[in-house]
């Protein structure tokens, strides 16, 4: 954890004061540093993760339940595995930065374990079980309501980004997208790249990922987001 990235500063960041700051600081502890640190197995966020996932789960169920009352529950099952799926929570983690206030092992840490997305989407339910212990169910349905399920849009915008930019640039400009990769920068091991999509001669959005496919995405999301600022609109599937 980097000297700016402190308990305190996450804190205000979600907009949650612990009482007990010690579980916010296993919610952010790695397997891999309990090992290397030689520290109990049950100071890391798995049993935290465990909690959380059952709370998120209970949140989240109850909110596709009131908010389309109309949809059957095999359909309901469904989009709640999408919302709370792991790329789906990683999403979240990256807008906190929360790989950056967590700790790791020194092995982890150099293969680029704070920007993985299987142990960003673990913490993000981690620090709601730490929550829901320190403050109850109330704080941690805040906590869900606000950095998860505030932006589904966006995040289905997301997912979708590249074939939802190809069928709206064939739709309505009748053109071709293309990909180029800008910069490939790192380690063999935790490289990170930065790829532009393209339409014709013009840059549509830009993106940085740890693999081309994930700059990719990150790029064709820039661009819808463009697109749209400027009137466009994309199909939702």
């Amino acid at each position: 954890m980097r000297e700016e990235y402190t308990l305190k500063t996450l804190e205000e960041r979600i907009g949650y004061r612990f009482r007990d700051e010690a579980l916010l600081k296993q919610a952010l502890t790695h397997s891999s540093f309990t090992n290397e640190q030689r520290i109990n197995k049950s100071g890391n966020y798995e049993r935290l993760e465990f909690l959380g996932d059952a709370v998120l789960e209970l949140v989240s169920s109850e909110f596709l339940y009131r908010e389309y009352p109309e949809v059957p529950e095999g359909e309901l099952t469904k989009r709640r595995a999408a919302m709370v799926c792991e790329p789906s929570l990683a999403f979240c983690a990256r807008d906190l930065e929360l790989g950056e206030f967590m700790r790791l092992g020194r092995g982890e840490e150099s293969t680029g374990g704070r920007h993985r997305d299987s142990i960003t989407s673990d913490a993000m339910e981690a620090v709601i079980g730490a929550i829901y212990l320190d403050g109850g169910m109330a704080c941690a349905k805040a906590f869900i309501d606000r950095f998860i399920l505030a932006d589904l849009e966006d995040r289905q915008l997301f997912y979708d980004s590249k074939s939802s930019l190809q069928e709206l640039v064939q739709g309505e400009f009748k053109k071709e997208i293309r990909y180029e990769l800008l910069e490939e920068s790192g380690p063999e091991h935790n490289k990170v790249f930065r790829a532009a999509v393209l339409m014709g001669a013009e840059v549509l959005g830009e993106g940085r990922g740890r693999t081309k496919k994930a700059a990719e995405q990150e790029a064709a999301y820039q661009a819808l987001l463009g697109l749209r600022e400027r009137g466009h609109v994309f199909k939702k599937h």
